[in-house]
């Protein structure tokens, strides 16, 4: 770089810096402490401890996820919050039934030749690589079974819409293959696009199991083991493989069927053998783990503003390791660092202010969804939430929230200008199938808000999302953004 320009350019990047802090500084000494207490480094820990081989994946109900459970609630007590419940102290139990993976193969057998007369059609065999080309859901039932397989566009059987993949179709005996989806984005189609929905559907039409076609591999805990059932997933180019036959491919059918919106089903020429040895543990108890700073307002302090995260992950099966970094220790930690900022601060809020690391979230928002209809005793109402999920990879954040009230979309917007970590606030106006913790808060009528990180999240749901890919600062400054808004809000 030439000497002239070194000045001008150091000038102006100190004069951004001075800047930067100039923000925090308009807050008042109680804020400026609990801004001071959140930690990047201590995130970075957190996010390293929960997602190590020590913690299994956090497999809500397994042993790793309650000794990570135990471990996060020393932390609470260490830092001076204290437990929700008198009885249960910092873990809040709920019924979390689970199913582990022990050892899965699957093989496709291709038709290899012209049929010749009686003699069985020749095939050859397409071994599959777990996690490359394919992995069993992750509450499939043990068996082992070979049959045909029949292509099932997405899977719904919806008579009362008019719209029915299964009609001239026996899937009996056989596995159905599909996408997860919906013919178009109406939300009347919600309910059928359920896992739970999805695999009921097809094991009382007599499949085997469903075969998901995904465009990458990535474990799935969310769904009810059936007795008999062994649902699976494969890749994109898998299904390439299967429709070599038809001159067809799996981006096809997709467009096919999204274009006119009607069923496309036929047998196929493959057939499937999928073998699964599982256990499964239906008498499992799960926790959300949960502390409090209570509220300074003798009346106000019965109504609680939740900063909330999930805190499970995928687990431990066929010897791989979903460790969760980003997904979601790194949203635990966003929380965690927010609820030290408020444990040691001066001057409280007026109601109270409830952080929860929530089990179960994986598994169909479990956890959440029982908090919200088992609201502690020390409640009467819950005045608002703000979600963390997967807030540790990128520079900044999305965020969601709702037109209504104004007043709590000002809060969060009024805290970010403080922080800058908001990259849009965008307008939360349903939650579908694929919502994080803030849906259930959000469909109860409570205000709340979701926020995770800009991504890019390459690793989602995979082996490979571990501390590597870990940005401290981004959790950081989420953390700030929860203490402020959170604070804000509790505080009105």
């Amino acid at each position: 770089m030439p000497r002239q320009n070194v000045r001008p350019l150091f000038a102006a990047f100190l004069i951004l810096c001075l800047a930067i802090p100039s923000l925090a500084q308009n807050l008042d000494r109680n804020l400026q402490q609990g801004l001071r207490a959140v930690s990047a480094p201590e995130a970075y820990e957190i996010v390293k401890t929960l997602a190590s081989p020590e913690y299994g994946g956090r497999l809500t109900g397994d042993a790793g996820f309650t000794a990570a459970a135990k471990w996060a609630a020393r932390k609470f007590a260490a830092w001076g919050l204290k437990p929700v419940s008198p009885k249960d102290g910092f873990l809040l139990p709920y019924p979390s039934p689970f199913t582990i993976i022990d050892k899965a193969e699957m093989t496709i057998f291709l038709p290899d030749g012209k049929p010749d007369g009686d003699k069985a059609p020749a095939s050859k065999e397409m071994k599959l690589v777990p996690e490359k080309d394919f992995l069993p859901l992750l509450f499939s039932d043990s068996g082992d079974r070979t049959a045909a397989a029949v292509f099932a566009g997405w899977g719904i059987s919806a008579p009362d819409l008019n719209y029915d993949d299964y009609a001239g179709i026996d899937v009996k005996g056989k596995f159905a293959v599909c996408f997860r989806g919906t013919p178009d984005n109406d939300p009347k189609f919600q309910f059928y696009d359920e896992h739970r929905t999805r695999m009921k559907t097809a094991r009382d039409k007599g499949a085997l199991g469903i075969v998901y076609i995904y465009s990458e591999i990535a474990s799935n805990p969310n769904g009810d083991w059936l007795a008999g059932f062994t649902p699976a997933m494969i890749s994109e180019k898998v299904m390439d493989a299967v429709l070599r036959e038809t001159n067809s491919t799996a981006a096809d059918l997709r467009k096919a069927l999204t274009t006119y919106k009607r069923p496309i089903s036929f047998p196929l020429q493959a057939r499937i053998r999928l073998a699964v040895a599982s256990r499964h543990f239906p008498d499992a108890v799960g926790y959300n783990i949960a502390a409090v700073v209570e509220g300074s307002d003798p009346k106000l302090r019965r109504e609680c503003v939740v900063v909330g995260g999930h805190f499970d992950h995928c687990g431990r099966h066929m010897g791989l390791l979903f460790g969760g970094a980003d997904d979601n220790a790194s949203g635990s930690a966003t929380v965690m660092e927010a609820a030290r900022a408020f444990a040691g601060l001066a001057r409280r809020p007026k109601r109270s202010v409830l952080f929860i690391l929530f089990g179960g979230e994986e598994m169909g928002l479990q956890g959440s969804t029982w908090f919200v209809g088992h609201l502690p005793a020390a409640f009467d109402k819950v005045a608002g939430m703000l979600n963390f999920d997967m807030t540790g990879e990128g520079d900044g954040l999305w965020g969601a929230a709702p037109a209504e009230p104004a007043e709590f979309r000002k809060a969060i917007e009024e805290a970010d200008k403080s922080v800058g970590v908001l990259r849009g606030l965008g307008v939360l106006r349903g939650v579908g199938v694929r919502g994080s913790d803030f849906a259930p808060f959000f469909l109860k009528g409570t205000p709340a808000a979701g926020f995770g990180s800009d991504g890019p999240h390459i690793a989602y749901h995979q082996t490979g999302d571990t501390i590597y890919r870990i940005n401290p600062e981004i959790m950081a400054d989420a953390a700030k953004l929860a203490f402020l808004a959170a604070y804000s809000w509790a505080d009105r």
